[in-house]
């Protein structure tokens, strides 16, 4: 199965690590340099609005942080 993410974007349900609120897990110093981290090494997937959420997933080895404008009750629910 495929979760709808937003902005077009589909991911596979079964490389999802995580789904994360960005208002509550920001302010964690380690979130912000795991984010940072993402960025400088290309692995962010930019939405086009403000982002609410991001949904971590793996494939083939390769992390990648997709950022979304949806929150991450949404996603829950959409998981469901």
């Amino acid at each position: 199965m495929y979760l709808s993410i937003g902005n077009d974007m589909a991911v596979r349900d079964g490389n999802i690590i995580g789904i994360f609120d960005l208002d509550n897990t920001s302010t964690s110093k380690h979130t912000r340099a795991f984010l940072d981290a993402a960025e400088r090494e290309g692995e962010v997937v930019p939405c086009d609005d403000l982002p609410k959420s991001f949904v971590l997933t793996s494939e083939y080895g390769f992390h990648r942080v997709h950022l979304t404008a949806l929150s991450a009750a949404t996603l829950e629910k959409r998981l469901k």
